[in-house]
């Protein structure tokens, strides 16, 4: 089955946002065995839809595209399909019931505008929206040879294009296969090494054709490794999954913190828990991103987070991060007391060093980070790091 992925978005083809969506459905898409052979992005004019729609029906099987159907003048994509299916637009009743709720349950009177989202071309399918109010659409094209092109169009938030993928779309790809079975996901999430440095310690794992097939991907530092298993069904699919993560794990050790949905302040916040402790912090080299994600993971079930401090960006040494963690952790009457920064001169060029110091009831830990990137990116790796160091000296 070949497939083409479309976003739709003058944000995207003026480069005002990075098209993310593309390459996360490119890789749903692998994992349920389908080749994406095109990627296309568009303007949000009819004239650029039809002709991206239509080329894709014509050299594809399958559609999976994102934008362009909320409520207001320049989301066009339902009548991009209606044009390209030679389909009216139709009111859907039960789908205005559901748009309509949505603004009942925030106590707020719909907008005339938002009936659009409950237009469908003639004979479509609607896909659900649990998290918004755009629900997509799932239509049948004419295709090249006189076969017949999917289409899934989806809204282009990409929390609510996720759920929807979970829910309905990729149950509805495998069905089209049905001598495939079905397949089941393990997601492994790793901190401490770089993509390249993972790979090359998983002998004959990430490469293609393999069963179970297993990815690795990348996010500010975050290594997720996802394998995905075929099977006639969901136990076959377990068995396979079962001794490849043992060897991803045989493998990489401690830098395996978490599984699924699990981040790295879960993990340091579970271990600082496992202990009955309790956890403070200061940073001065973070913005206040290490008391977020503290309290954001202490907020799904730790109750250990003391809270923090967040100081002006100075220049400070090692010790200087020692005794902030010291008093940080009196101040708060904590257990662990975490500091991290200031920052200092790299080793080079536009990369800077920063201290990571953590205090407990016997001494105290400090460690250094270089710091790469720019602006958020730089932050993450620095907060992530320090909440490694907590994750990895608390086992």
């Amino acid at each position: 089955m070949k497939a083409e992925v479309i976003a739709i978005g003058d944000e995207l083809t003026t480069g005002q946002r990075l098209d993310t969506n593309s390459q996360w459905i490119s890789a749903e898409l692998a994992a349920v065995g389908v080749t994406v052979h095109f990627h296309t992005t568009a303007t949000d004019s009819l004239e650029d839809g039809i002709e991206a729609f239509a080329r894709a029906a014509m050299r594809v099987d399958l559609v999976v595209a994102t934008g362009g159907l909320g409520p207001t003048a320049d989301d066009l994509t339902r009548d991009v399909l209606a044009a390209v299916s030679d389909r009216p637009l139709e009111l859907s009743e039960e789908a205005l019931r559901v748009v309509e709720s949505r603004f009942a349950r925030r106590g707020m009177p719909m907008p005339e505008s938002n009936r659009l989202q409950a237009m469908f071309p003639r004979g479509s399918r609607i896909i659900a929206n649990p998290e918004g109010t755009a629900p997509g659409i799932d239509l049948d094209v004419g295709g090249g040879g006189g076969g017949r092109c999917r289409i899934f169009a989806l809204p282009g938030v990409p929390s609510e294009m996720k759920r929807m993928w979970r829910d309905t779309v990729a149950p509805a790809i495998l069905s089209m296969h049905p001598e495939a079975g079905t397949m089941r996901f393990r997601r492994i999430k790793c901190f401490g090494a770089g993509e390249s440095a993972i790979e090359a310690m998983l002998p004959d794992l990430v490469r293609r054709g393999r069963d179970p097939l297993v990815g690795i991907t990348a996010h500010e530092a975050t290594i997720t490794l996802r394998i995905a298993a075929r099977g006639r069904d969901e136990a076959e699919c377990l068995a396979k999954i079962a001794p490849t993560e043992r060897v991803i794990r045989d493998c990489l050790g401690p830098l395996v913190f978490g599984t699924e949905d699990d981040e790295i302040e879960d993990a340091a916040v579970a271990a600082v828990t496992s202990r009955g402790w309790s956890l403070a912090t200061v940073e001065s080299a973070t913005a206040g991103l290490v008391a977020s994600l503290c309290m954001q993971a202490d907020g799904r079930g730790g109750g250990r987070y003391r809270g923090g401090r967040v100081l002006p960006a100075a220049r400070a040494g090692d010790a200087a991060v020692a005794d902030a963690a010291r008093r940080c952790r009196e101040e708060h009457v904590a257990d662990v007391g975490l500091a991290i920064g200031p920052e200092a001169d790299g080793p080079e060029p536009g990369r800077t060093r920063v201290a990571i110091a953590m205090a407990t009831p016997s001494g105290v830990e400090t460690v250094e980070h270089v710091l790469g990137g720019a602006g958020s990116l730089r932050l993450s790796r620095a907060a992530k790091t320090a909440l490694d160091l907590v994750r990895r000296s608390l086992p």
